[in-house]
């Protein structure tokens, strides 16, 4: 990894102006857009952990398909409006955040950039936007929340009363304000590029991943090696109130089973014990979503886990407007899967979605280049925003609505 991942010091921050570009960092300059992080991941990470992070499930439908469902839309601008003083800015779940885009949480990012949740967290906090925690993450949650105190947590809990309660005792002990339960893991899914790449959950140590550790001596050294030396064999920390298994070890399926019974007795268990602010992520129904607003859930995500879950389930832009119809316009409805660009992220808020979630290209930019590189990541992002917003005509996000769309399938 380059020096930009081991340097501790974070770096400053210009407050980006209508129209600017952010600055980019020395070594940075040629990672343009969100997609040149996945490009240099490629090469920086070995490809079984290249591949876990990129991959879906089976064929690659739902994966495919976050993508296509954004270029079936297109924009209608304005003209001739003063839009020099248009902020980005937005209010959500009782906060004010600098971009109307947050880090979705991703499983043991801290194999792919070291510390990896401790960089997300840092760098989400930096510049303004929040970073889901994975529930399967290699850090203990404690750890996030002491250096980026505003992270949310996410949970994947099983159908176990006794389980459910000790997390949430041990999450609210930590100090998180903002809980997120995902609902769409009933069962493990069925991840074939994992096995074809040489993945596998637990590692097995084998003479390939020897040779990707070799061949990949930057990652080797100042990601893997490092973590073994200063803090240890990874384990799974936050899965339950107790530390989970390591990295290698055979209990590590048996923790991530028993989600199968999890129910919505469950949920209302949460939602009495848990006093802050609840999301559940993993909606793709409209009446599973009408059905966890009237149950108490401050917010929800609609999600399909990246396309990592069940394969040909449809994009979650596709079924997002009758998702926010259900609860309402004024019901904090998010989004994740699939967002790119910054025109993605105007087009998700077109269609009613109060915020969005990235999460592959921020872990790449934290493995190519640690907290630096998530910190320019997000900014090149909310400079895309803010761009497109001029472009488009309009001073601020709460302007943004279904008039500026059109569906380009039907406009032939």
């Amino acid at each position: 990894m380059s020096q930009l991942a081991s340097s501790g010091a974070a770096p400053t921050v210009t407050p980006l102006s209508p129209g600017a570009s952010p600055a980019a960092p020395p070594g940075l300059r040629n990672f343009l857009s969100l997609q040149d992080f996945e490009t240099g991941a490629r090469r920086h990470l070995p490809r079984p952990l290249f591949e876990y992070i990129a991959g879906g499930a089976e064929n690659s439908a739902s994966l495919h398909d976050n993508r296509a469902a954004f270029s079936e839309f297109g924009f209608v601008t304005r003209v001739l409006r003063n839009v020099s003083g248009r902020s980005q800015a937005v209010d959500l779940l009782g906060r004010r955040y600098t971009s109307p885009f947050g880090i979705a949480p991703m499983g043991i990012s801290a194999l792919s950039a070291y510390r990896g949740d401790l960089v997300l967290a840092r760098a989400a906090a930096a510049e303004g936007v929040p970073m889901i925690m994975s529930g399967s993450s290699l850090i203990p949650l404690e750890e996030v929340i002491a250096a980026a105190p505003e992270t949310w947590f996410q949970a994947y809990l099983p159908g176990e009363t006794a389980k459910i309660e000790a997390l949430i005792d041990r999450v609210d002990g930590a100090g998180v304000k903002t809980l997120v339960l995902t609902v769409d893991t009933a069962v493990l899914a069925n991840r074939e590029n994992n096995i074809r790449a040489g993945f596998s959950t637990p590692l097995r140590p084998s003479f390939r991943l020897a040779w990707e550790g070799l061949t990949h001596p930057r990652w080797t050294i100042a990601t893997f090696l490092r973590t073994l030396v200063t803090h240890g064999m990874p384990h799974f920390e936050n899965s339950y109130a107790t530390r989970g298994a390591p990295i290698l070890s055979s209990r590590v399926t048996r923790d991530f089973g028993a989600k199968d019974h999890l129910n919505w007795e469950h949920l209302a268990l949460i939602r009495r014990k848990w006093k802050r602010t609840l999301v559940v992520k993993g909606i793709m129904n409209h009446e599973d979503a009408r059905k966890v607003q009237g149950m108490g859930a401050d917010g929800l995500i609609v999600s399909n886990h990246g396309g990592r879950q069940l394969d040909g389930t449809v994009s979650p832009l596709r079924v997002l407007p009758e998702v926010v119809r259900a609860v309402g316009a004024d019901f904090p409805v998010m989004m994740d899967s699939g967002v790119r660009r910054g025109t993605d992220v105007l087009k998700a808020l077109a269609l009613g979605a109060k915020f969005v979630f990235v999460g592959r290209p921020f872990n790449y930019a934290a493995a190519i280049a640690g907290e630096e590189g998530v910190r320019h990541a997000i900014r090149i992002l909310a400079d895309e925003v803010q761009r497109d917003l001029g472009l488009l005509g309009l001073m601020s996000i709460s302007e943004v609505n279904g008039a500026h769309l059109r569906d380009v399938r039907r406009s032939l």
